[in-house]
């Protein structure tokens, strides 16, 4: 017999049995010059800090092929992002800052080689005059841009 979940107290949730708490969060702190893991496995593990890494995932299954064009922009992506947070809170980590700026530069550089061989990525990336077909057949993975 389920519980009626209207007859737990606010901050707790129906369960097969009792009411209980909704969640226990975890967070982990972040020490200075944290080790990295590289783009592609932080994008398969979901950080790009071995030290975040949640204790519940033991094992990491990714059907993203790392070796492609595309998978290499969305690491990069990921990893910029994840500094960026990094850097809310240490501001002052000139390493990090540096690292950060780099690979900024390279996902611009890898996006415009992209785009240039492929297609835009994004409806934003077009311009007023080519109108609104953002994407024309063939799809980018047919035409390779996967690869």
């Amino acid at each position: 017999m389920q519980p009626n979940p209207n007859t737990c107290s606010v901050g707790q949730g129906g369960l097969p049995g009792p009411c209980a708490s909704l969640a226990y969060p975890f967070v982990s702190m972040q020490c200075n010059n944290p080790e990295r893991y590289d783009q592609n496995k932080a994008l398969a593990t979901g950080t790009l800090f071995p030290g975040l890494d949640l204790p519940f995932h033991a094992a990491v299954n990714s059907n993203l092929k790392v070796n492609t064009a595309l998978a290499e922009l969305m690491a990069l992506d990921f990893a910029i992002d994840e500094l960026g947070l990094y850097l809310t809170t240490h501001p002052q980590d000139q390493e990090v800052l540096d690292l950060y700026w780099s690979y900024i530069k390279l996902a611009k550089e890898g996006r415009k080689k992209y785009q240039e061989m492929y297609g835009p990525l994004l409806q934003t990336d077009l311009t007023p005059d080519e109108g609104y077909a953002w994407l024309n057949n063939p799809w980018p993975w047919e035409e390779g841009g996967n690869d």
